[in-house]
């Protein structure tokens, strides 16, 4: 089946920019179902509100443009909220100006130039990331992250390998802990889901009212919510509102990233992220790249080319 896209656009974008850079700092890991980035640098994904579903399709055209394609009906209202999923408008100056005193981290922006930092489509789905991936390994969260889809997630066909949607809100309330406890949450875990879902569906939280509020009123909305604690609140403020003020630092992986990436095992975090300023957030996707890419000091360059 060849898919209709209803909406071709190009969407501009803040020099540097790398479409591959950014979905897989979206992404995390290959294990996730939801992003897709294919080996021709095409992002995919699936996104689906009350008025149906939408596959959208990105692939960078220009070093200052992407190409938009979106299927199904009542496309143009997808066009915002992709934009900010792959931080479109994100100017980097500051971050580049405030990294200089850091040799290592210079070198490393400058390896992973272009990335910008993304954001998930939905409070719903940063609060249900930030759950699964609490206090465990980040490859075991992306197992039970994907299993969660693709129980919860009827796929969208039409596309060669069959894409999912991110999982409501409701289809967590409304399943069976059996069905949960299978793909691997914990009896916490689907506390905390149901937890968030209801304060979603209910309006306990919300995007618009979070907007509102300055990233120490929103992250203490946040945390009323059961489950939701200062680093998951951070998470949430940074992965899915763009707010680049915060950092989840109390992660056992962050100190290691930061240690490793850096070279200089007597790092000061706290310094460092008080001379990173208002733009700390990004240091979380350049570790998490950084990472992913094995881009220790001292490794070949040649894989982040």
């Amino acid at each position: 089946m060849t898919e209709t896209f209803t909406l071709e656009t190009e969407l501009p974008v803040r020099k540097p920019y790398r479409l591959d850079l950014t979905a897989d700092a979206l992404r995390r890991l290959a294990a996730n179902v939801v992003d897709v980035l294919s080996e021709d640098g095409v992002y995919r994904r699936v996104l689906c509100d009350d008025d149906g579903n939408n596959l959208i399709e990105v692939r960078q055209v220009r070093d200052d443009a992407l190409q938009l394609r979106i299927a199904g009906s009542q496309p143009e209202r997808w066009t915002a909220t992709i934009a900010a999923m792959l931080g479109a408008e994100v100017n980097l100056a500051e971050w580049d100006r405030r990294v200089k005193p850091f040799p290592w981290l210079a070198r490393l922006t400058e390896r992973l130039r272009g990335m910008h930092p993304p954001r998930y489509p939905s409070l719903w789905e940063a609060l249900a990331h930030a759950i699964v991936f609490q206090q465990i390994s980040i490859h075991a969260a992306s197992s039970i992250m994907r299993r969660t889809v693709q129980t919860l997630s009827a796929p969208y066909g039409g596309h060669g390998d069959p894409l999912h949607p991110f999982f409501s809100p409701s289809s967590v309330l409304f399943s069976a802990d059996d069905t949960l406890r299978a793909v691997g949450l914990s009896a916490n875990k689907i506390d905390h889901l149901r937890s968030a879902a209801a304060a979603v569906e209910d309006g306990v939280v919300s995007e618009e009212a979070l907007a509102g509020l300055s990233t120490e009123e929103a992250a203490a909305k946040l945390v009323t919510v059961r489950g939701i604690g200062p680093w998951s609140a951070a998470v949430v403020l940074l992965r899915g509102m763009g707010r680049l003020d915060v950092f989840p630092l109390k992660d056992s992986g962050v100190a290691r990233s930061l240690r490793e990436l850096s070279g200089d095992p007597d790092l000061d975090p706290a310094a460092l992220l008080e001379a990173l300023g208002p733009v700390r957030g990004l240091l979380y996707f350049h570790l998490l790249l950084g990472r992913m890419r094995n881009l220790m000091p001292g490794s070949d360059d040649s894989e982040s080319a």
